[in-house]
């Protein structure tokens, strides 16, 4: 069998369209390597309602599913009560399910893969990759299935940022400590330094990885984009009535027309947003906000907006599907994320995808997305200078509106060239190969069964 045609073994806890960021991922990686491949995914059994929803995957796409919900839907309902504003937390308590998923995957993939090799089953898997969960801290055994392994990518790693203790306050930052259990068992079982290639999506997760495995790193951003959703045209009659209704000329004149797209948690930050609105509506500057998303602290962001005399200024969307987000960049001029502790930054992809200029702070992952080619990257050593920041690049994309569409057309050839799902898993593929030609050369065995 040759490298182009070997089956894939792809685990996913997190998997599903419509679901999460992270959920996204790993269906954008499954369904679009089963086009590729031969692929089996080996995912969580809450995901079943929304693959089976989505179009059908091709013949040669397989799916196991792993129940574990009798402990991890009781885990999660006591995260959500100890924790009711803070994702963070939830996520780190919800974790622990995990450990479970992985143990119950192991066992029931090494009966499969007994029953391939007695030739009581289809194709014989020839490489692991584990998608997600995207961090270090969710380690596995599942390298015993003795099979190469490829992680990621990996996005993880990210400190804590100084000054923004007051923003965080709501977050649960201190559960952060529980990640020693992870470290302890990643010791014990070498889950990394058994993987034969990490992918990682930052200089912070490469720096998390132990100093002797880091050269096995390879620079990839964990999200993507499908540039048939995130457009610079309008889709559909009512987005192009609605653009023909106003002018699409840059105009200095008026308000500028801002985007926030985010779960709406302590650390995306958004009052730092308003904060700069307010200040630039008292020198003159109307900023209009339109903000898609929800979460906890929906309710008091809307009284500090109020409190600080926006209200008017500022619409509240909540949460949208893909279509309806790409909708809501497209009517902006600028898009924002005031996020101070982003480890990814999709949404700034998606933005530029559709031709928007993006703000985001020089911290994490906006900080390797956005640059001057295609926005305005904020310093943030505390609250008041990101407010200060926010406002310099508010009012420079407001008075030079030409500067802010070009670095919203650059920002689409980034992407497309980049950062779309397709180029992503070009890499992979040639990822692939590369690994299974060196299986073939490191094991004679392997090479006769493997030749076409």
């Amino acid at each position: 069998m040759n490298a182009a045609a070997a089956p894939l073994l792809m685990v996913a806890y997190q998997c599903g369209p419509g679901l999460g960021s992270v959920s996204q991922i790993g269906w954008q990686w499954f369904s679009g390597m089963a086009k590729r491949r031969p692929a089996t995914l080996v995912t969580h059994v809450r995901n079943r309602a929304a693959i089976e929803a989505a179009p059908p995957l091709p013949t040669q796409a397989s799916i196991i599913y792993i129940d574990t919900e009798w402990f991890a839907g009781p885990l999660y309902q006591m995260a959500k009560r100890l924790f009711p504003r803070s994702e963070h937390a939830v996520f780190m308590l919800s974790q622990l399910d995990w450990f479970l998923f992985d143990a119950l995957a192991l066992r029931q993939l090494k009966k499969l893969m007994r029953t391939q090799a007695a030739g009581q089953a289809g194709q014989a898997w020839q490489l692991l990759h584990l998608v997600t969960p995207v961090t270090v801290s969710a380690p596995t055994r599942l390298h015993r299935l003795g099979l190469p392994l490829v992680r990621g990518p990996l996005n993880c790693g990210l400190p804590m940022p100084a000054g923004f203790e007051t923003v965080l306050k709501d977050d649960a930052m201190g559960l952060s400590r529980l990640r020693l259990f992870p470290r302890l068992l990643e010791a014990l079982w070498g889950s990394l330094r058994n993987s034969r290639t990490l992918l990682v999506a930052t200089a912070a997760t490469r720096a998390a990885l132990p100093a002797g495995l880091q050269a096995r790193a390879i620079k990839m951003l964990e999200n993507g984009v499908d540039p048939q959703c995130f457009t610079a045209e309008p889709q559909g009659q009512s987005e192009r009535s609605e653009r023909s209704e106003r002018s699409e000329r840059p105009d200095a004149s008026g308000p500028l027309r801002v985007c926030f797209v985010g779960r709406l948690v302590a650390v995306k930050a958004l009052p730092l947003l308003l904060q700069a609105m307010a200040r630039l509506r008292t020198a003159g500057t109307v900023v209009e906000l339109e903000v898609v998303g929800d979460g906890p602290m929906r309710a008091p962001w809307q009284a500090e907006a109020e409190a600080l005399g926006i209200k008017a200024q500022v619409k509240w969307r909540g949460a949208q599907a893909a279509a309806e987000v790409a909708a809501a960049m497209r009517r902006c001029q600028v898009f924002c994320l005031p996020s101070v502790r982003e480890s990814g930054g999709a949404v700034l992809l998606e933005a530029m995808a559709c031709a928007r200029p993006v703000i985001g702070m020089n911290f994490g992952g906006p900080a390797e997305i956005v640059d001057a080619e295609v926005g305005w990257r904020v310093a943030m050593g505390d609250a008041a200078q990101a407010v200060t920041g926010l406002m310099a690049a508010l009012k420079e994309a407001h008075a030079s509106p030409q500067l802010a569409q070009a670095k919203g057309e650059r920002g689409r050839q980034r992407v497309l060239t980049q950062h779309s799902w397709a180029a992503k898993l070009d890499t992979a593929e040639s990822l692939y190969r590369s690994i299974l030609n060196e299986q073939t050369v490191s094991h004679p065995q392997l090479a006769c069964e493997t030749r076409p």
